[in-house]
């Protein structure tokens, strides 16, 4: 009889033999899961002996083929002997053990496995890990300026009539302008009498010559937006006393206070591009020094605004991120 089991031995295909994969105890936390990882071999058998140490209930005990393709699943699992599983393709197997109680689990497993083939007994089953690199895309819309538009608005133009100091009248005119909403820079002009509107008109005749720009081609506009500077400032004429004001200062130039006017002058024509204030109510006053000659004053205010249009686009933004990858070595 034993010759006999030595001759069978001796004939029996090395492939038919079991081999060690795992023999370890395991502390499964409780409300908590712990997942070990080995490679197999296609047309490995293997063998799972299962055992809770203290007899209590396993929730899941779970056999997968990594990622996620589960070969086996046991629920409120106690023990397992001998359990055969039949490997059909060589790959990574995931081997996760889930406590849902309030307290640990200790767990006896161990796995065998009887290969296929002589070439398969050698099957490195250990898992390797690897850092893989993801690039994805997200799609995202934004806001972009499609185009700005420059608006030019006519504040004020007109003639204002400022009598001499022996007129009966009084000698001081003042007028308000409102700045629009979205203002960024304003200029204005002042002309006293004829001299002064001539001079405006010249510069007209000057720019109505000139090559297509994209500000309208009239000297408030271009003084407005800061582009002009060849309106001659006047040495002869008739000239008058200006201030732009806030309405404080306004008031303490009425009641013969001190006050700090935005822009003053004595002028027979005068311009300015503004860059500050951009919004609010302000005014202008005109005095006559004059004893008997009353004087025209013309007077053009215009702001200078951006109409900006917007549209939708659609954004990929690219996001790079990294994972651990298993891998084997066969």
């Amino acid at each position: 009889m034993m010759k006999q089991l030595l001759l069978l031995l001796a004939v029996l295909p090395l492939s038919a033999q079991s081999i060690d994969v795992a023999e370890t105890t395991i502390k499964v936390p409780m409300l908590g899961e712990e997942v070990l990882y080995y490679g197999l071999a296609e047309g490995d058998q293997l063998t799972v002996n299962f055992e809770e140490t203290n007899g209590k209930e396993l929730k899941e005990f779970e056999i997968a083929e990594y990622p996620s393709a589960s070969k086996f699943m046991d629920y409120k699992i106690k023990k397992l002997d001998n359990r055969t599983i039949s490997i059909n393709k060589t790959a990574v197997y995931k081997f996760r053990l889930y406590n849902s109680s309030l307290g640990p689990r200790i767990c006896k497993l161990k796995l065998q496995r009887t290969p296929a083939t002589v070439s398969t007994k050698k099957f490195d089953t250990t898992v390797y890990w690897k850092t893989v690199n993801d690039t994805t895309y997200t799609a995202t819309q934004e806001n972009y300026l499609v185009r700005r538009d420059t608006l030019i608005t006519i504040i004020t133009d007109q003639a204002a009539k400022v009598h001499s100091v022996g007129n009966l009248n009084d000698n001081k005119t003042t007028f308000d302008f409102i700045l629009p909403t979205n203002t960024v820079a304003w200029g204005y002009y002042i002309g006293v009498n004829q001299e002064g509107q001539k001079a405006y008109e010249a510069a007209a005749e000057l720019l109505s010559a000139a090559a297509d720009s994209v500000i309208p081609k009239t000297p408030i506009n271009q003084i407005a937006s800061g582009a002009i500077s060849f309106i001659p400032k006047l040495q002869s004429g008739e000239d008058i006393d200006f201030y732009i004001n806030d309405a404080a200062n306004l008031d303490l130039l009425n009641s013969g206070q001190s006050f700090y006017p935005l822009k003053r002058g004595k002028v027979i024509n005068d311009y300015s591009s503004m860059t500050t204030p951009l919004s609010g109510r302000y005014y202008m006053t005109f005095i006559n020094d004059n004893a008997v000659m009353g004087v025209t004053v013309n007077v053009k205010i215009a702001a200078v605004s951006f109409n900006d249009v917007w549209g939708i686009r659609e954004v990929k933004n690219m996001v790079i991120g990294s994972r651990k990858e298993p891998y084997l070595k066969n």
